[in-house]
């Protein structure tokens, strides 16, 4: 049953953010990208206060740097280093650096929190970072009006991803998964209104603009399902399974959210349809362990 369980996760999960892609790229359209990540930061802890606002009180005092430190690794930033990769780089090539989650994950785990690596894994993360290398040449390549230099932006976000998971595991293993996700926010939350009220957002000019309100429409769906459902059921994945596999949601995102970048009609050719395979092949090739956990 746990078994089950945790790939039913992993398949919902895949499905919701692999959509998330398209509805940053969309909500561009009417929002800056601070004003992106702000937004939808605000519209999340609406809603997980909504849903779980008595879990609050169940987080001890000690717990609290561990919960601020996974909310702003795992959603703050992020949040924003996605929206200004977007304004370069096609939403499908952000979803596939993405799968570098699992990698990075097995990283930190490795320099930061002691995990042991095996050689397999060693192997997985250097496949992947020659996957990675080939996706972002022949993106820019095939979009030379765009900066790839924004992909970095998604990679560091795997980065903060992949440390946030690491936490999450480590230090508050036994706290409910809702109740994680709703501190995550409510330690976030004022930073994020702070952010939106210094880019000028509820100035007459800002809030006129005809493209403001299926922006905020598409940050709200993003919001309920991408950020506040999935938060909450990933946050339950890392404690029933491992960080590693947890992260390899990865694996089924890309998909998903090329089909959605392809209808919106972006470019994706062949070499890079290649480099997703090597990195998925990298992140396949790290995520079962052989040997002592």
């Amino acid at each position: 049953m746990g078994k089950n369980i945790k790939w039913f996760y992993l398949i919902v999960l895949s499905l919701i953010w692999g959509s998330s892609f398209i509805l940053i790229k969309k909500a561009l359209v009417g929002l800056t990208p601070l004003q992106l990540g702000a937004v939808r930061t605000i519209f999340t802890t609406i809603i997980l206060l909504i849903i779980g606002f008595k879990r609050v009180k169940a987080i001890k005092r000690s717990e609290w740097k561990w919960v601020a430190l996974a909310g702003f690794f795992g959603t703050f930033f992020p949040s924003f280093l996605f929206a200004f990769a977007e304004t370069e780089i096609d939403s499908s090539v952000a979803s596939i650096l993405n799968s570098l989650v699992p990698l990075n994950t097995i990283i930190l785990g490795a320099l930061i929190f002691k995990v042991a690596s095996t050689n397999r894994q060693v192997i997985g993360v250097l496949v992947g970072l020659v996957g990675t290398v080939m996706l972002i040449f022949n993106g820019a390549a095939l979009n030379p009006n765009q900066n790839y230099l924004y992909a970095s932006l998604v990679i560091i976000a795997t980065v903060m991803y992949a440390a946030n998971v690491n936490i999450i595991k480590r230090y508050l293993q036994t706290m409910n998964a809702l109740t994680i996700t709703v501190g995550n926010f409510v330690a976030i939350v004022i930073p994020a209104i702070v952010v939106l009220v210094s880019t000028g957002f509820f100035k007459e000019e800002t809030l006129s603009n005809p493209e403001i309100k299926p922006a905020l429409l598409y940050m709200l769906v993003l919001a309920l399902f991408g950020t506040a459902l999935a938060k909450v059921m990933f946050n339950k994945l890392v404690q029933i399974s491992s960080p590693v596999f947890a992260s390899s949601v990865t694996y089924v995102m890309p998909i998903i959210a090329v089909f959605w970048g392809l209808i919106d009609g972006e470019q994706f050719g062949f070499m890079q349809g290649v480099a997703t395979v090597i990195i998925l092949i990298g992140v396949y090739l790290s995520h079962k362990r052989k040997g002592p956990k």
